[in-house]
């Protein structure tokens, strides 16, 4: 195990090394205020360093059984007796508590070097995502007024890698690889399952320092898909509550009461580096508490809906990304 996190901070650090100039030379790029927000990027570039581009050259060799562990998750075999019982587990799972997780779902190489190769790319490339916000990510409520409790308004921080600065990538690899689609849409029940088609938003990595967190929120697809690549130290929890809303009862009272923290429901979850989750986003409200410790959290967002051609609106990409495709 030493020698393991040796080669992964040596690797890291050689990357750092390759791409310091290039670092050096982007600078910070001011970005106009949206609607209160406070917004930063850092320039923005397509390409992933040269050290990653032949690391991922060598990561595209490897078979989908070499990045993934499918024997323990069969998710490419879901008609056979053990991927049946791995959907029927996801399933129950998902009823009693909002959610599943795949532990350790990637193997322990592939997402040590994942998250090394991506960290230069955080530095030179990422969008600095800062707002304060409340949990529907919207201005105001109309039915609620302006002081309402529910609309009580968290932090977010955090530092962003969108689609189109990940091509390439493993991680991009397994988003798009079919089974997951299948096994995802099989375990959940539905028909039909599409990826997200919006070039920016239909996977992102994201990087929280320590200090920096995920606010209060309520995700705009029904579920939400995502890939653990480097859990911090200490912090960095997820917290969530399942089923607070519904599409007929959006219970402003039981909202006020998770915010300010009173509500007994409220679980955390803390989960493994290269572990699979999977939860109801849309009406389960969820956060990251804030990262303590010298190491960052890195996750990947996988997005998913059950109808083609979903994309952001412009707004949408601005106030994420600080741009719009």
């Amino acid at each position: 195990m030493r020698a393991a996190y040796k080669n992964t901070r040596s690797l890291r650090e050689e990357v750092f090394r390759e791409k310091r100039l290039a670092v050096r030379a982007t600078g910070g790029v001011p970005v106009p205020p949206q609607t209160g927000l406070t917004l930063r990027a850092s320039k923005i570039t397509n390409d992933l360093p040269v050290r990653a581009r032949r690391s991922e050259a060598s990561m595209g060799e490897r078979t989908m059984e070499q990045i993934l562990d499918l024997e323990r998750f069969p998710i490419h075999r879901l008609d056979a007796e053990d991927g049946l019982a791995l959907l029927e587990r996801c399933r129950k799972d998902l009823e009693q508590e909002g959610m599943f997780n795949l532990s350790r779902f990637v193997r322990a190489d592939v997402v040590a070097r994942a998250a090394a190769e991506l960290a230069p790319c955080f530095d030179a490339q990422a969008f600095v995502h800062e707002r304060t916000h409340n949990i529907y990510f919207r201005d105001d409520i109309p039915e609620l007024g302006a002081n309402h409790p529910a609309l009580w308004r968290s932090t977010t921080s955090q530092r962003t890698l969108c689609a189109d600065q990940l091509e390439g990538s493993v991680v991009l690899r397994i988003y798009e690889w079919p089974p997951l689609v299948d096994f995802l849409a099989r375990a959940m029940d539905m028909p039909h399952l599409y990826r997200m088609e919006d070039p920016l938003a239909r996977a992102n990595v994201m990087c929280y320092l320590p200090g920096q967190q995920l606010g209060w929120h309520f995700d705009r697809s029904e579920f939400t898909v995502t890939l653990l690549l480097q859990a911090p130290y200490s912090g960095g929890e997820f917290q969530y509550r399942k089923d607070l809303r519904t599409a007929d009862d959006p219970n402003y009272t039981g909202v006020a009461r998770l915010l300010r923290g009173e509500d007994e429901e409220m679980r955390t979850l803390r989960v493994d580096a290269g572990s699979l989750n999977v939860f109801k986003g849309l009406n389960t409200p969820h956060r990251v508490t804030p990262v303590a410790g010298e190491r960052e959290r890195i996750i990947a967002v996988f997005s998913f809906f059950d109808r083609p051609g979903v994309r952001f609106s412009r707004d949408e990409s601005i106030g994420f990304y600080g741009r719009a495709n």
